[in-house]
């Protein structure tokens, strides 16, 4: 199978369209403490079923390296009490930062949250050196999209104001293409 990925940007402020707040109860907070517990969760919770398998082996201790890095941030979407998705940051050098991860867990979808949270993602990508000391302020925030990730996320990331500046196509095989992970192996409903 082939699979196509794209890698968009904003290359100012004002690129950013907001998304609409959600009709039901939600709330975005910055995880503030680098939990590697709760890091490894939500990347498995929200990319279980999208192909999201590069960081599974990784230690403990490469998320607690990974997440104590300057300019790593995870933003959580939460609906009544409940982790409904999340970004991550990561600043990069030259004044860029990367949305590395985006994404709705399950239940969550097509609730109307996508939008609002990638738009609030982007806007704390644009602020992030404000709460670095030493970052250089942002200049660019990008992130890349593959074909076997969600239905909605192309599109999603073209109304918030990303535009398209490269797009690949990958041989088979140069992708991970085997059975999606889910969460946990034997998540899902029981018969």
């Amino acid at each position: 199978m082939d699979v196509t990925t794209w890698y968009l940007e904003q290359t100012s402020p004002s690129d950013l369209r907001p998304g609409r707040t959600p009709a039901l109860p939600a709330e975005i907070v910055r995880a503030e403490v680098p939990s590697p517990e709760f890091g490894r969760f939500l990347y498995t919770a929200v990319g279980g079923d999208w192909q999201w398998t590069n960081r599974l082996p990784w230690t403990w201790k490469q998320w607690k390296d990974w997440l104590d890095r300057p300019g790593v941030e995870n933003w959580v979407a939460w609906t009544r009490g409940t982790p409904a998705g999340y970004a991550e940051l990561v600043a990069r050098d030259g004044g860029a930062v990367e949305i590395a991860s985006f994404g709705l867990l399950p239940y969550a979808m097509g609730q109307g949250l996508g939008g609002w949270l990638l738009g609030e993602a982007a806007a704390r990508a644009w602020d992030i050196a404000s709460r670095w000391p030493g970052l250089e302020p942002t200049r660019r925030v990008w992130l890349h999209t593959c074909s076997l990730d969600g239905p909605a996320a192309l599109a999603n990331y073209r109304a918030r104001g990303f535009r398209v500046y490269d797009e690949k196509l990958n041989e088979p095989g140069d992708e991970d293409e085997g059975e999606t992970p889910g969460p946990w192996r034997g998540a899902g409903p029981r018969t």
